[in-house]
């Protein structure tokens, strides 16, 4: 599948929300690494930020919002061929 070429619509508010949260974890995680550098936080920081920001539920909600939109709008050819993809991204914990 060529994927230059194609588009996905999303609704606005959908996509601002994905934004704002995503700015929210780029500028918070690296402030806690610019913390952690300087000594002021230490590997409990990132966890503590993680459960009080609910980052995985936020980050769940943003792929749900992408994925919804891939569903209604690409075969399931695709879809599979997409999900494919995805699982072969790198994950914490996975020896390589």
């Amino acid at each position: 599948m060529d994927m230059t070429s194609r588009e996905v619509r999303l609704p606005l508010d959908q996509v601002v929300a994905v934004l704002q949260d995503l700015n929210e974890f780029v500028v918070s995680l690296d402030r806690l690494r610019s913390r952690q550098g300087a000594g002021t936080a230490d590997e409990r920081t990132v966890g503590q930020f993680v459960d009080d920001w609910d980052v995985l539920r936020r980050l769940a909600q943003a792929r749900y919002v992408i994925d919804v939109a891939l569903v209604a709008q690409l075969s399931e050819e695709e879809n599979l061929e997409i999900d494919a993809l995805c699982e072969q991204g790198r994950f914490f914990g996975d020896r390589t």
